[in-house]
């Protein structure tokens, strides 16, 4: 007969029932720029639309003045305050572009938590429960996250009522992820800037090292034994 070995009950891992199932995010995802906006071209396709729409009104500017005051500044990108009007489109569109600059993105994910991770940008966290999160709040901004169904979605509250918002969506098979960027302006019309990355494997790291008492660092090729070196 076959004998099955018991197994503890303390060596099973609980599942959280209140938690969510969520896809998997995981991974080292590089850009697709086939696939993805170029925000020159989005930029002249929103402009086109914008003047179409502002014909058919047949909608004659307003001639009050409007006050100025100084402008407020993401990475290089100086944005102008006004009283009444948000930042023009072009404005918008230069700061998608520069928020977007990233070419490859890393993805930590456990049972609890998202971790995004971009080369020159603070990290996205994120929880997987359903209630909206509060990540970061301070006099400079405030960030929340969460889930509308399977897409993860970030959005960051600036000063002078600009906002941004990133919603990420994975394939059902975790090999295409999908990064939408909207960008508003005092609750105007958004520019949105969508980016397509692929999931690729990362090169494994060539040598292994360990520090020694004897030897200092000690490195060898990766999969190579050192347990001699720790013996002596």
């Amino acid at each position: 007969a076959l004998s099955v070995p018991a197994i503890g009950q303390d060596s099973l891992q609980q599942l959280d029932l209140d938690l969510p199932l969520r896809l998997d995010f995981s991974g080292s995802w590089e850009k697709d720029f086939r696939r993805s906006d170029n925000w020159e071209d989005e930029l002249s396709r929103t402009l086109r639309i914008r003047q179409e729409s502002a014909a058919r009104q047949q909608s004659s500017p307003g001639s009050s003045r409007i006050r100025a005051t100084p402008p407020i500044s993401v990475g290089n990108i100086n944005l102008p305050r006004t009283r009444r009007r948000g930042a023009s489109i072009v404005d918008l569109a230069r700061l998608a572009e520069y928020i977007s600059r990233q070419n490859t993105i890393e993805i930590k994910q456990t049972r609890n938590e998202i971790i995004i991770e971009r080369s020159g940008e603070a990290a996205l966290v994120c929880g997987v429960e359903y209630d909206l999160q509060r990540t970061f709040a301070n006099e400079h901004g405030v960030e929340v996250c969460g889930w509308d169904g399977q897409q993860l979605v970030f959005q960051i509250m600036l000063p002078d009522d600009l906002i941004i918002m990133h919603r990420f969506t994975v394939s059902s098979n975790q090999q295409v992820l999908n990064l939408l960027t909207s960008i508003y302006s005092k609750g105007g019309e958004p520019f949105n800037l969508i980016q397509a990355f692929t999931k690729y494997e990362t090169p494994r790291d060539e040598f292994n090292c360990i520090q020694t008492l004897s030897r200092g660092q000690v490195c060898n090729q990766s999969g190579a034994d050192l347990s001699g070196v720790l013996d002596n």
